[in-house]
């Protein structure tokens, strides 16, 4: 016999048949997915709050709203998961909210526990009010993560298949946490929590009182089934922002080779050129390395749900050590090839005898005429940077491994309010590790933040973001309050308010439009850079 034969998805009636009929007018029908799914909701409301009357006012707030809503339910198969976002969504407001309850639907409660005051009162007095705050006493030591399956399971005829199906999780799964569950609890307490949850469960009274409610609102219309739209675009904005996140990282990415592509053209012997390539198979390897392996992390988490904190814990350490080591391996790879260029002067003097391969030649730097209050308006050094050279320094500044701009910078270490490079920081920030009141970047570290990784008060990153507030991508996602992602860490995850957060905080409507000037901004001048020393040091002149 199969023991899921008794799970709602194939009981005799379907969802989709009862939300039909209930578009319908069909109360009845309504009734029978309350029965259906009451126990859930309640089981979930109370695992989150620790009272059983207030979890069970809770749920039938959720019923009542899904029959007033059910209009915007617009994958009727999936009505299960949108009850209980409904549910997860009203236990969040509760403290904040406690908004008054129409007087009708008072009325209707009353009337409803009239018809059924015996039933209630055996219901009543099962459990007594010292019995509940021990049984709350001893659940709230388990976290949620463990208490939700392990109050599902008592309240759910023990049935781990059933367990497994409401909370969408392998059957592997809802053994581990209901063992660790199991072990959290005091052994003293278990006997009498297993025998109070199991006579906590709802009953005839639970769906009399939702049912009750129901008369004095309108069924719902067809014509409200616009209101889901809301939904349909939390799931397109998670789509556009990770294609925005992953548009951000490549052009941070792409930015901050530039560099090393003009260095190519700025060598003059072998050993120069072989240096050139040497560097850029680092850069990379190190870039693709961390990117990989995250990744990996992030996939293990989703296949092995039950290890998934340790391999979110190893994802942040790659994470620290990449952002350790690219200044680290920035500045001796940058510091090596000065005193390469030295030492190839020194062994090859033949190769730089050209006027424009003279230390301190005109060729290999422009500084402008104009300044304001006494920096130049436009520095720039495009020939290969020698021992003894002092950092570039003006408004706009550009080229060298060392570049500090008052509007704009663009080199290896890359400081200004606009900043591009390696290692870049200022107000807007790209490259490989940008920090910045926006950071772009492979690793993006920002108020916002966007990026390959992000870290930042609401950050966005295609595969880990860390955020104080807010945090969306499609791996690993850790955030105080809102996290939206495959394996996401927060107070609201990948529910109705955690979307709500994410659209309030840093991510607003002009986020592409901000990301297309961020572009304009990196690739128009880096592209101008590059051109200008392929024109100057790219072709030896014939004397």
């Amino acid at each position: 016999m199969n023991p899921m034969n008794n799970m709602p998805s194939i009981e005799e009636t379907s969802d989709a048949a009862l939300v039909a009929a209930c578009l319908g007018g069909d109360r009845e029908a309504y009734g029978q997915i309350v029965a259906r799914y009451q126990r859930l909701l309640c089981s979930l409301a109370y695992s989150a709050m620790g009272s059983l009357s207030e979890s069970e006012d809770m749920a039938q707030e959720a019923f009542v709203e899904g029959w007033r809503k059910l209009s915007t339910l617009r994958e009727p198969a999936k009505l299960r998961s949108w009850l209980c976002g409904i549910l997860r969504f009203k236990v969040s407001h509760r403290r904040r909210s406690n908004a008054k309850e129409p007087s009708r639907m008072a009325e209707s409660m009353e009337e409803a526990v009239e018809l059924v005051s015996g039933e209630e009162a055996v219901e009543e007095t099962a459990m007594r009010e010292e019995e509940k705050e021990l049984l709350w006493q001893a659940l709230e030591q388990v976290p949620e993560l463990y208490r939700e399956p392990l109050v599902l399971y008592y309240r759910e005829h023990r049935s781990i298949e059933h367990v497994a199906f409401e909370l969408d999780l392998t059957e592997s799964t809802v053994k581990q946490r209901l063992f660790r569950g199991r072990k959290m609890l005091q052994e003293k307490m278990m006997t009498f929590v297993e025998d109070a949850l199991a006579r906590s469960t709802p009953g005839r009274v639970f769906t009399m009182g939702v049912l009750a409610a129901l008369p004095a609102m309108a069924a719902p219309s067809a014509k409200a089934a616009g209101l889901g739209a809301a939904a349909v675009k939390a799931g397109s904005w998670f789509k556009w922002m990770s294609v925005a996140a992953f548009v951000a990282s490549v052009s941070g990415f792409v930015s901050s080779f530039f560099a090393l592509r003009a260095s190519l053209d700025q060598a003059r012997t072998p050993l120069e050129r072989r240096d050139v390539v040497k560097t850029v198979i680092k850069f990379v390897g190190i870039s693709v390395l961390t990117c990989l392996g995250i990744f990996l992390l992030s996939q293990a988490a989703l296949a092995w749900s039950e290890f998934r904190d340790a391999f979110m814990v190893a994802a942040l350490a790659l994470i620290a050590l990449f952002i350790v080591m690219m200044p680290v391996a920035t500045y001796r790879i940058l510091k090596a090839q000065r005193m390469l260029r030295s030492a190839e002067r020194l062994r090859h003097p033949e190769l730089f005898e050209a006027a424009r391969d003279k230390v301190g030649s005109k060729t290999g730097e422009y500084r402008s005429r104009a300044s304001l209050f006494g920096v130049p308006l436009v520095h720039a050094r495009f020939a290969k940077p020698e021992l003894g050279d002092p950092p570039v320094f003006g408004w706009i500044a550009m080229g060298g491994d060392c570049v500090y701009g008052l509007l704009f910078a663009w080199g290896g270490f890359a400081v200004a309010p606009i900043s591009v490079g390696i290692v870049s920081v200022g107000v807007i920030t790209v490259g490989a590790l940008g920090l910045g009141v926006l950071g772009i970047g492979m690793v993006g570290i920002g108020l916002v933040a966007f990026g390959s990784i992000a870290i930042g008060v609401d950050a966005v990153g295609s595969l880990t973001s860390i955020g104080w507030d807010t945090a969306t991508g499609g791996g690993f996602t850790i955030a105080r309050e809102a996290a939206v992602g495959a394996v996401a860490y927060a107070r609201h995850v990948n529910d109705e308010l955690a979307w709500q957060l994410v659209e309030q905080g840093g991510v607003t409507k002009n986020l592409f439009g901000l990301l297309v000037l961020c572009s304009v901004l990196v690739i128009v001048p880096v592209a101008f850079y590059a051109r200008v020393v392929r024109k100057r040091f790219g072709r030896k002149t014939e004397s």
